[in-house]
């Protein structure tokens, strides 16, 4: 118990001093290289200002404490790596399901996102104000980037940047192609912009119903999924509280079978999710 609080004390000391260790910089090491697969998670989950690298520091945080947690609890050594990665694990996946989630909210705004923006057109605003307008009657989930857009362009007059600034905000495939849009529209001219923004928009709303009743009917595909990885593994952590199960699960054979159930375990949780999966449309341009 003095070694877990010991870790979880470092964790909290670690996570205070993460904004002085880790800071964010323009066009550092987080826009590029191993950590970009991270900043764009970050950014798909609406966390734009984290760090990449504290987010490491936190993912091999929490899996040196889930393995010692693992280790005093179950006196099985080969379940400390296994319980190590399954925790450093876990700040990824509740990552990926904001992430998910805050997709499948942005995919029922966008087509009143669009509503509004094509009434400000007609009503005769250029661009740059039809978008800033968002700020204040586009939904609430969404008007924070809009707010930045605005202030960005009143600042600097520069619409390709507000509007790049505003993409990374966003950071969802349909922003992308509505964005695009408009800077195509800006940069070409064209008197068909609001009918190609009602379309789309109606596009949109068929799209959400469509995948909505999908995501419905195979989320026992999911569950299931779920299920299936931890169960076994549940058992295993019951077994390994017995003496003799522990001895057994120490020796060399032992190991390897709960190395080889690991393994099994990530390959056929992979394929039932990626049985039950949409596919999801990528982004434009970045």
């Amino acid at each position: 118990m003095t070694l877990i609080a010991a870790l979880l004390m470092a964790a909290g000391v670690l996570l205070i001093a993460s904004p002085w260790l880790w800071p964010v910089r323009e066009g550092g090491p987080a826009s590029r290289g191993a950590l970009r697969p991270l900043a764009e998670l970050l950014a798909r989950a609406g966390l734009v200002h984290a760090s990449p690298l504290a987010l490491v520091g936190i993912v091999a945080l929490v899996g040196v404490v889930g393995a010692a947690g693992t280790l005093l609890l179950v006196p099985v050594a080969a379940l400390a790596p296994v319980a190590g990665l399954v925790a450093a694990s876990l700040p990824i996946v509740a990552l990926r399901a904001r992430a998910a989630a805050r997709r499948r909210a942005l995919r029922q705004v966008w087509p009143d996102v669009v509503d509004h923006l094509v009434s400000g057109i007609r009503a005769g605003l250029g661009l740059p104000e039809a978008i800033g307008s968002l700020a204040e009657s586009a939904p609430d989930a969404v008007r924070a980037p809009f707010r930045d857009f605005r202030r960005e362009y009143a600042r600097t007059a520069q619409f390709g940047e507000a509007l790049d600034d505003l993409k990374e905000a966003l950071a969802d495939p349909v922003a992308d192609r509505i964005i695009e849009t408009l800077r195509m529209a800006r940069e070409v001219g064209g008197t068909e912009l609001p009918g190609v923004l009602r379309s789309l928009a109606q596009y949109l709303r068929t799209d959400a119903a469509v995948r909505a009743e999908v995501e419905a009917r195979q989320s026992w595909v999911r569950n299931a999924a779920r299920l299936g990885v931890a169960a076994p593994w549940a058992v295993l952590l019951l077994l390994s509280t017995r003496p003799e199960a522990a001895a057994a699960y120490n020796s060399a054979g032992g190991a390897a079978l709960v190395l080889v159930g690991l393994g099994v375990t990530l390959v056929a949780y992979r394929l039932m999710i990626a049985l039950g999966r949409l596919p999801e449309e990528g982004r434009w341009f970045r």
